[in-house]
């Protein structure tokens, strides 16, 4: 499926760029974007928008691994959903008391943001849905793969996981527990997520709020306005 061979602007860019390997999805009735908290949300806010489809965010969390924040012992998201990474694992002492100690930090994390980005309003309904899980790129894919498990505790009847970019063997992987997986660059030499954008600075709170607010102004399978998505997307090439 790579169609892509070189470090993307940003996630307006990646957004744009994964959205355009997904038309098949245009305006698909049963279908509801979700944006992976933080760094998901951008670029699941233009998948949204270019597919018609209605916007929600999935707040998971990694569990980071003692002494190395970046690399995952699992991760958690929303429903109590979980996955380990046992090749982490097997590398961490007293694996027991570290999971423990990292699972009550980050789900109070995730309860915190969970709250700020809906307020009062409750998740977009999953049930019989086709969930189209969005973030930015994955390494290992422990949060995609803990964002599988919480859609299908939410009731999607089918799973797509969509990013720019991942090692093959990481999309290889999420293959075998989601019901489809696009993703247009796979790197066999990959370093980071990170390393294939030129401008990949840190999503906050506000830019997640943001994000969420306008697509529910532009309504479920509403378009922005040009001025809205502020990019001139048709200028953006994905190759």
């Amino acid at each position: 499926m790579q169609t892509r061979n070189q470090p993307y602007e940003d996630r307006d860019e990646a957004g744009v760029c994964l959205a355009k390997v997904m038309s098949d999805l245009h305006g698909a009735r049963d279908a509801v974007v979700l944006g992976l908290s933080r760094g998901g949300v951008p670029v699941a806010r233009r998948v949204a928008d270019a597919l018609e489809l209605p916007l929600d965010v999935l707040v998971v969390r990694k569990l980071p691994s003692p002494g190395n924040p970046e690399l995952a012992m699992g991760a958690i998201a929303e429903n109590g959903a979980e996955v380990l990474n046992e090749d982490v694992l097997r590398w961490v002492s007293d694996k027991g008391a570290v999971l423990a100690q990292a699972r009550a930090q980050q789900r109070e994390e995730l309860r915190r943001r969970a709250a700020l980005y809906r307020g009062e309003r409750p998740p977009v309904p999953l049930k019989d849905k086709h969930a189209v899980i969005v973030d930015d790129g994955a390494a290992t894919g422990a949060t995609a793969r803990a964002a599988i498990v919480s859609a299908r505790r939410s009731g999607a009847n089918r799973v797509t996981v969509a990013l720019p970019v991942a090692p093959p063997e990481t999309c290889s992987e999420l293959a075998l527990e989601a019901d489809d997986v696009r993703c247009p660059w796979t790197p066999v030499y990959f370093v980071s997520v990170g390393a294939c954008y030129r401008h990949f600075s840190q999503v906050d709170d506000r830019q997640v709020i943001q994000a969420l607010a306008r697509a529910r102004h532009a309504g479920p399978g509403g378009l922005l306005s040009a001025a809205e998505r502020g990019i001139p997307l048709q200028r953006i090439r994905c190759q």
